[in-house]
């Protein structure tokens, strides 16, 4: 306790060494923004990868309630860095392409914390690995949370563990392959929805699972508008096909079921 009386502010957050983590290759004023909007996201996107781990233990545990107050913080951070879009975009396409060349190879969608993110959610993809051999921690706690049941294999499961009737050929699924659809996760989860009452912890977190969802698609459509605002129709960094990739992944959802089955409501 004595020693912690000493702790300054800056000695906390180690402050020098996250101030001196901002190295622009360039010269160029607008190449400091662009390093610390990644930056920040990446910070953020540690605190979601935190949150989620405890939500997904919680619930795994048939603790529903708790894992609420986890999940509502990570979509209040990704309405966030959605929000950090619009200080991007305050750079023009000519301030851009005065340091895009020293930017290399590089590109966002190597970003192992957000692909650690998706496939904590459900989205999996193993193609991702490639990009972070170099980086074994990296490469090393995606490939776990590819390989381990996401947060929508956690929340199947407190399904079927309350009585309802989730297909066992989905609960004994590869969880590291891509989640697919399935009719009878749609039925049991309707059950859930025509009787809120009745089921309303799993409903409170059903609804918690679609506002993740929801925020991750307005980040992605924002995304999107940013960078064709900034770079239009060019290839992206990295070698992707800038917007028209990026557009590609609003079809994306984590937890389908949760969507089509508001249609048969």
């Amino acid at each position: 306790m004595t020693e912690a009386r000493h702790i300054t502010y800056a000695g906390y957050l180690a402050l020098d060494d996250l101030l001196d983590a901002q190295r622009p290759h360039s010269d160029q004023h607008d190449e400091m923004l662009f390093v610390v909007i990644h930056q920040t996201k990446e910070l953020w996107l540690k605190q979601m990868i935190h949150e989620v781990a405890l939500a997904q233990s919680l619930v795994r545990g048939g603790d529903l309630v708790p894992a609420y107050k986890s999940l509502a913080r990570v979509s209040r951070i990704q309405a966030v860095m959605t929000q950090s879009w619009d200080v991007l975009a305050t750079m023009t396409p000519a301030d851009y392409l005065r340091f895009r060349d020293v930017l290399g190879s590089s590109s966002g969608f190597q970003s192992d914390q957000f692909r650690r993110f998706e496939a904590m959610l459900g989205l999996k993809d193993a193609a991702f690995l490639r990009h972070h051999v170099d980086r074994p921690h990296a490469h090393d706690a995606l490939k776990a949370a590819i390989e381990t049941p996401s947060l929508y294999d956690d929340a199947l499961a407190r399904l079927a563990a309350a009585g309802l009737a989730v297909p066992q050929a989905v609960l004994d699924r590869d969880v590291s392959q891509p989640y697919a659809a399935d009719p009878g996760v749609e039925a049991a989860w309707l059950e859930v929805y025509r009787d809120p009452r009745r089921w309303w912890e799993l409903y409170q977190l059903a609804e918690k699972l679609v506002d993740l969802d929801d925020a991750l698609l307005t980040w992605r459509h924002k995304h999107v508008v940013t960078v064709e605002r900034i770079i239009g129709r060019r290839m992206g960094t990295g070698g992707t096909a800038g917007v028209a990739y990026l557009t590609g992944t609003l079809s994306r959802r984590c937890f389908p079921e949760l969507w089509s089955l508001r249609t048969r409501l």
